[in-house]
């Protein structure tokens, strides 16, 4: 058994835990710590703060799931004022090898290694993920995050994406006036400005202007939480809304990626929606791709329901790149 740190960092928090990969592979982790971003000045702060919660020594190797474009020399947060300079991991950490990934890359390769009860059905043939072929995933939350998954039994490859920006089809009069609305304030409009978690604001809005109902602001989290409690009716409309916009476009990036493997949603927003998918109109919306419709009735659409994708997912991810450690 070999240990090394996985490390999953958002715009809020930055998730820590101890890894450990047996001889043959496998992953286990152990009991993670939530850190504020706000209380810590770098990256490397909070990993000597992690440290010393370990009893003072951390193993020489490093996984990172970062939410936001990875590559290049320096690597910034999209909600959060860190940076990672990859080439100074060694000296400022101690580690000899590490593995940096995209949020989304780490919740793909947490898809390719998660056991099946950590998976949810939606909708579609109630089977297995497909062992061969391409496998596509995506997730709501602050944003919209696509991957991209392909295996070949123990073999995969993932692919990170920036699907969430291509542009927003509407489908019915409703879609329109949610577009229109949009771009009041964005000439472009993409997928993710409807289906990520601050769209939940402008589709109730669109909703409440339709029947001349005034509305006060209310933040996202009291929204979502109105609406899927059913304590506000406008609210609960904007999640339904929500859940047929978001079935059309996990059925456009399954087509797009050719990902006939399977479709997964992932994302903390996606856990929320669990029971609110299966009976809503998602599963109609995905299916409606006019002569393909008969095609998109044979993928099975899950949902991941394990509880650290992203610490999982990097912890995945190092072993793709470096392998067993010995």
């Amino acid at each position: 058994m070999t240990e090394l740190v996985a490390v999953d960092i958002g715009g809020t928090h930055a998730r820590f835990v101890i890894a450990r990969v047996a001889s043959d592979g496998s992953l286990a982790l152990g009991e993670p710590e939530t850190l504020h971003t706000r209380d810590h000045a770098s990256f490397q702060t909070a990993w000597e703060d992690f440290r010393l919660r370990q009893g003072g020594t951390l193993p020489p190797r490093a996984a990172l799931s970062v939410a936001g474009p990875v590559g290049g020399e320096v690597i910034r947060f999209t909600n959060n004022p860190w940076i990672i300079r990859p080439s100074l991991m060694q000296s400022k950490l101690g580690v000899e090898a590490f593995t940096i990934v995209n949020d989304f890359a780490a919740v793909a390769h947490a898809v390719a290694r998660a056991p099946e009860d950590q998976f949810v059905h939606v909708t579609g043939p109630d089977t297995p993920l497909a062992a061969e072929g391409t496998i596509s995933v995506l997730g709501p939350g602050t944003g919209l995050g696509v991957a991209h998954l392909w295996r070949s039994g123990s073999n995969y490859r993932v692919t990170a994406t920036e699907g969430g920006h291509v542009d927003f089809a509407p489908l019915d009069s409703i879609e329109d006036a949610i577009l229109a609305r949009l771009r009041r304030s964005h000439n472009r409009v993409s997928i993710e400005r409807v289906v990520s978690g601050p769209a939940i604001g402008p589709i109730r809005q669109t909703l409440a202007a339709m029947e001349g109902r005034a509305l006060t602001e209310e933040d996202d989290i009291t929204l979502w939480t109105r609406g899927l409690e059913d304590k506000d009716s406008l609210a609960a409309a904007a999640v339904d809304r929500f859940c047929l916009s978001l079935g059309s476009v996990a059925g456009d990036i399954a087509l797009s990626q050719g990902g006939f493997g399977g479709v997964v949603i992932a994302g903390g927003l996606g856990y929320r929606l669990r029971d609110h998918l299966p009976r809503s109109g998602f599963a109609e919306r995905f299916r409606a791709k006019g002569r393909f419709a008969e095609l998109m009735g044979t993928i099975p659409v899950k949902l991941i329901v394990h509880p650290q994708p992203g610490l999982f997912g990097a912890a995945a991810a190092f072993v793709a790149e470096h392998g067993v450690p010995q």
